[in-house]
């Protein structure tokens, strides 16, 4: 397990804390959840650079190769 400290200004930390956001599971959370938005649009990224017109064997790789990658990162980050 990793701590990790930040600094917030004051009024940000009293709210976050009365809101329960500053507990280690909310953090958690937050973070997966920005993980995987990140990797979407990661994939979307990818997907923007393809050209329309076919979808070829290398490119096909890619994305498949992508997909794994963040499925592999998922089990990952729900195994600890």
């Amino acid at each position: 397990m990793t701590t990790v400290q930040i600094q917030l200004p004051d009024e940000l930390a009293q709210d976050a804390q009365a809101a329960g956001l500053l507990a280690p599971e909310a953090i958690e959370a937050m973070l997966r959840e920005q993980l995987r938005k990140q990797a979407g649009e990661a994939l979307q990224a990818i997907w923007a650079r393809l050209p329309r017109e076919e979808l070829t064997p290398e490119i096909e790789k890619m994305i498949d190769e992508e997909v794994l990658a963040v499925r592999a990162e998922r089990r990952k980050q729900s195994a600890s």
